[in-house]
């Protein structure tokens, strides 16, 4: 018996994309003497390799388009590549796309069964599992009413249920993690923390949530345009995938919005690493450009990009004509887990003369271990008082 559940070998995957429509024989001969061919060829999958071992808990991450989607659809079967080898070792459920099977005039209890035998399962085990479905998704009353008039909250939650206990030895979950209210999310946690110490079960997760990669996952791999960049340790994978976003944000921009006539430049830059510990310290640099004859002010906030609030506003202290660089260093101790904008803006006489843009302003983030995620200050600033 092989100690993997799934192994992927050399797997090699592209399309054929039309590029000119030939309506009919004479046109099909003529692109054909012109050396069209009609279609190019696009690789999405570019000789990817891994294995996830028997009750793991494996995580596959990647910007739009790397990738992820057909890959998975290779693993369940629905595509099969061009070259290399997909094995699977037990039963595998896949959860591809949440709801997809299910039909809006038929009651929440047929598209329970109908989902069922969309993904193999015989009337008789769908019996046996129906109960736990209900049970989970917390929607007994409903059962017998038509599935349109659902509210798209109880719909999700119905499907996601149906993912979850479904009785296979392998789940493959694409994006399903941020489903529901909270109380029902809470409920997905802790389905989750409980089948991870289930080693007779192999889950292969695939989202943009790193919170969850490093949460749950064993190991993980990182795909970048059809290739495996980064394969292993959960932490590195999700560190490097932060990274790149941040770059990408930094650097999407080309149109100097937000700078003006007399503010040609107006940028925030790390000095240090933009994933950081509780333990370090954030070092950043203000770069701007005043080329004006008034007296300009320059004022910087951070924002806390998970909770959408700021924590902190410099307010505006005056700055110097012509093109300087102020140096800040923020101390995180105080701080757990969360994602950080800094933008800023210069001002002369009251008005506003350049602000930072996207591309501009300055993302960091803090991933440490020994952190919370759910609140932004830790308990330590919080002290009990005696009577």
């Amino acid at each position: 018996m092989s100690k993997y559940a799934l192994e992927v070998k050399n797997v090699v995957k592209s399309f054929k994309l039309p590029t000119e429509q030939s309506n009919g024989i004479k046109q099909a001969f003529v692109n054909w003497t012109k050396g069209i061919k009609g279609y190019k060829k696009l690789e999405i999958l570019k000789d990817i390799s891994f294995k996830v071992e028997k009750g793991e808990f494996f995580g596959i991450v990647g910007r739009n388009g790397s990738g992820k989607s057909t890959l998975l659809k290779i693993i369940s079967q629905i595509y099969t590549p061009d070259s290399g080898k997909v094995k699977v070792n037990g039963k595998l459920v896949p959860f591809i796309e949440l709801g997809v099977g299910f039909n809006p005039e038929l009651t929440g209890r047929e598209n329970i069964y109908l989902n069922g035998a969309l993904l193999g399962f015989s009337h008789e085990e769908v019996a046996k599992m129906y109960d736990e479905i209900v049970d989970f998704a917390e929607l007994h009353e409903f059962m017998d009413q038509k599935l349109k008039n659902y509210s798209s909250g109880m719909q999700v939650r119905l499907a996601f249920s149906i993912a979850i206990k479904a009785q296979g030895d392998i789940l493959v979950l694409d994006e399903v993690l941020a489903v529901g209210d909270e109380a029902f999310q809470r409920k997905c946690n802790d389905f989750f923390i409980k089948i991870k110490k289930d080693k007779s079960k192999t889950v292969i997760l695939v989202t943009h949530d790193m919170g969850s990669v490093k949460k749950y996952c064993d190991k993980a791999i990182f795909i970048r345009d059809g290739e495996v960049v980064i394969s292993g340790n959960k932490d590195d994978v999700a560190n490097s995938y932060i990274e790149e976003n941040f770059k990408i944000k930094e650097t999407n921009s080309t149109k100097k919005i937000g700078s003006s006539e007399y503010v040609p430049l107006l940028k925030i830059k790390p000095i240090s690493k933009q994933i950081l510990k509780a333990n370090d310290k954030f070092e950043f640099e203000i770069q701007y450009d005043y080329t004006g004859n008034g007296k300009p002010y320059l004022a910087f906030s951070i924002q806390d990009e998970s909770r959408n609030s700021t924590i902190y506003d410099s307010g505006q202290f005056q700055i110097k004509k012509g093109k300087h660089t102020i140096r800040k260093r923020m101390p995180l101790s105080i701080f757990n887990n969360t994602d950080f904008k800094i933008v800023a803006a210069v001002r002369v006489d009251g008005k506003i003369e350049a602000f930072t843009n996207e591309a501009n302003s300055c993302l960091f983030s803090i991933k440490d271990k020994k952190n919370e995620d759910y609140a932004l200050l830790k308990d330590i600033m919080i002290e009990d008082m005696k009577d």
